[in-house]
């Protein structure tokens, strides 16, 4: 069974229809990517799946169990913890706390210290910089700011949305390395990007998203090598 079974969802902002009988599985303890353009509909289904949005039509189970009719609280308090795109860290507030509210759900505010302690390994700069205003950071500094602090939730399945776009090569590559050693503690990730490489390269396996209908399926390695994704994406 998986552990996020999405089934023909389909959602629409007004009068446009987003996404298309989209279905997509995540197995536990992997990477699982969908990529595609911008505008495919990648955040559109993060949302959907996160109860930031209403569904249409469809099914999402997470553990076996419907979380459609959830709320976005109640779908969070279940372990399934989206780290937005652009960052949406609280700018006024300190590295720390911005971590602090990151634990707040019953469960992680009991392992706060251990959290704290995990997500200052695996970002030294965020300890360094614990006490200043998050607003400040660098758009590196703030993107790991923003994982970090949806790792405070101890989340089950991890989403990120977009977490490479804005920053330079380097600091996206920092990243992606990041979510690989995210990886190791058994943390179920998906990750939504338009870096097609980077992303299918880390991932067990992927889905091609365009205008908000799966067009390709498979491991991430088969992907990189369809001619079709080197073509449209590659440019290969």
């Amino acid at each position: 069974m998986p552990l996020l079974d999405v089934r023909n969802v389909n959602a629409s902002y007004e009068d446009f229809h987003i996404l298309k009988d989209v279905s997509i599985s995540v197995e536990a303890n992997e990477i699982l990517s969908v990529v595609g353009a911008n505008s495919a509909g990648k955040s559109t289904l993060l949302k959907l799946i996160s109860g930031m949005i209403d569904l249409d039509k469809g099914d999402i189970l997470f553990q076996g169990n419907c979380i459609s009719a959830l709320t976005t609280h109640e779908i969070a308090r279940l372990g399934v913890i989206q780290v937005p795109e652009g960052r949406r860290i609280f700018p006024f507030m300190t590295v720390f706390e911005n971590l602090l509210v990151g634990s707040i759900l019953g469960k992680a505010r009991k392992k706060r210290s251990e959290s704290i302690e995990y997500v200052y390994n695996l970002f030294p700069v965020l300890k360094e910089r614990g006490g200043q205003v998050a607003g400040t950071l660098s758009g590196g500094e703030q993107q790991m700011l923003a994982i970090a602090r949806g790792l405070m939730a101890l989340p089950i399945l991890l989403m990120l949305d977009e977490p490479s776009v804005g920053l330079a090569p380097i600091m996206a590559e920092n990243i992606f390395n990041v979510i690989k050693e995210i990886d190791k503690q058994n943390i179920t990730i998906l990750l939504v990007e338009q870096n097609v490489q980077k992303s299918l390269s880390i991932a067990k396996r992927g889905y091609v998203l365009e205008t908000g209908r799966i067009k390709l399926e498979g491991t991430g390695q088969e992907l990189l090598a369809n001619p079709y994704v080197k073509e449209a994406y590659l440019g290969l």
